[in-house]
């Protein structure tokens, strides 16, 4: 995931002193999110309404707070009860009528419209989502480690394509001209995964062994689409036999789109044109299809639990990419690989900016962030390789995602499936890299 300019805001969301301690998702958790939408493409405009299934995890909530958004709130009920709500900083709150006790149900729905400043892009035919979620629903969007179900109907013109998280499971036509595409998640999935497309779009389906590929377009024909997206089907094998699990949804889709995109969702990848080789077998270009292709197990089926350790979505992916071009082209595309993310590394050294990878502290550029959490943590994930050896680190591997799919982690998950697979004590590398801060001192010397 190529994480806009913005997503500083996203990723260490700033609240008032005042909110600190009743930051958005703070004292409940999310079961499932029902959304009706209408998205409008001309004006990037979306009106809808919400129903969010929530249970309190403490005594006493008096306040659901979620990420703050441009959406006016026209409506809100918690049970049926009409609530008020407020925007102060980064948050959106609803007060409630009455507190919370530990383990209550609630069903919080909400109507509204606006035009979303971040998440939203498209062309004049087509619109769709790029990461910031919460911006066009309302959600917790730093809330990493809470998984919710999801499912969307979404209004769109009679004959228009949408694709959505997980499956179409019904096409509904209305009299007024448009169609309702009903979408639902396979399992639940952290927000920030969530997304839509809707435009006239090419389509083309594929096989890969027991798994369904689909690649879409409004620009490109069935035959660029077919080029473009050849090599999905060997990366699935590859992905899979790593991780020691099958493609963790059955349906699997991609959308080419103008630009530079680089974008996972729960279910599908949203690629720019930029973003892939101009030429086959260019090792040097070939890595957004596989970056993204990878969150369907590292990122999106195993979450990090908080941001603390997002280098496991980011690193292990960044790995995973330089392992596939190893496969594909041979160690010496693997090296090269890890050189860009050592340069990386290094650039960040040389302003003085170096933190261990579980660490949630603030970034001073987006560019020093994404030089720990992606290429430092793709750097520890090949020493670990060297390390280990090739079996014990891909068994530890495969016991990681196995263990934690579905479910979320921390730094701690991967040292102890990797010390269980090798029957090596692994404190110290772990202590150097992910929980310590001594590589520059080192580099210093």
């Amino acid at each position: 995931m190529l994480v806009p300019s913005l997503a500083g805001t996203a990723l260490g969301l700033l609240c008032s002193p005042a909110l600190a301690a009743n930051s958005p998702g703070d004292g409940f958790k999310v079961v499932s999110y029902r959304l009706a939408l209408a998205p409008d493409i001309q004006n990037r405009t979306v009106a809808g309404r919400e129903r969010i299934t929530l249970r309190a995890t403490m005594d006493g909530v008096q306040r659901l707070n979620f990420s703050a958004n441009a959406l006016a709130i026209e409506t809100a009920t918690l049970d049926g009860v009409a609530l008020a709500h407020i925007v102060e900083g980064d948050v959106l709150g609803f007060d409630l009528p009455r507190p919370l006790r530990r383990g209550q149900t609630v069903k919080l729905e909400l109507s509204y419209h606006g035009r979303p400043t971040r998440g939203f892009a498209g062309s004049a035919t087509t619109l769709y989502t790029n990461y910031f979620a919460c911006d066009w629903m309302v959600c917790s969007q730093n809330k990493f480690g809470e998984k919710a179900a999801f499912s969307v109907d979404l209004r769109v013109p009679t004959g228009m394509t949408s694709l959505s998280v997980g499956s179409m499971i019904a096409r509904r036509p209305r009299p007024d001209g448009t169609e309702i595409h009903s979408w639902k998640a396979p399992r639940p999935y952290s927000a920030y995964l969530y997304g839509f497309a809707i435009g006239q779009f090419t389509r083309v389906k594929e096989r890969a062994g027991s798994k369904t590929l689909i690649y879409l377009s409004d620009a490109a024909d069935t035959g660029e689409l077919k080029r473009r997206f050849a090599g999905t089907s060997e990366a699935v094998a590859f992905l899979s036999a790593k991780a020691g699990v099958p493609l963790p949804v059955a349906d699997y889709s991609q959308l080419l789109v103008g630009g530079d995109e680089a974008q996972e969702a729960a279910t599908y990848s949203v690629l720019g044109t930029d973003a892939l080789p101009t030429t086959v077998d260019d090792s040097s270009e070939d890595w957004a299809i596989v970056h993204e292709l990878t969150h369907q197990w590292w990122g999106n089926l195993i979450t990090c639990e908080t941001l603390r350790d997002f280098w496991l979505n980011e690193g292990i992916t960044t790995f995973m990419t330089a392992a596939w071009k190893e496969h594909r082209y041979g160690r010496v595309a693997y090296e090269a690989e890890l050189n860009v993310a050592r340069s990386r590394l290094e650039k960040a050294w040389a302003k003085g900016f170096d933190k261990p990878l579980a660490w949630d502290g603030t970034y001073p550029t987006l560019g020093i962030r994404r030089a720990i959490q992606y290429s430092k943590g793709a750097l520890f994930m090949a020493q670990l390789r060297t390390t280990l050896g090739d079996v014990a680190f891909w068994s530890g591997l495969r016991r990681y995602t196995r263990d934690h799919a579905g479910g979320t982690v921390t730094s701690i998950d991967l040292e102890r499936a990797m010390e269980a697979s090798s029957g090596q004590d692994l404190h110290s590398l772990f202590a150097e890299w992910v929980f310590g801060d001594g590589l520059l001192d080192r580099h210093r010397e």
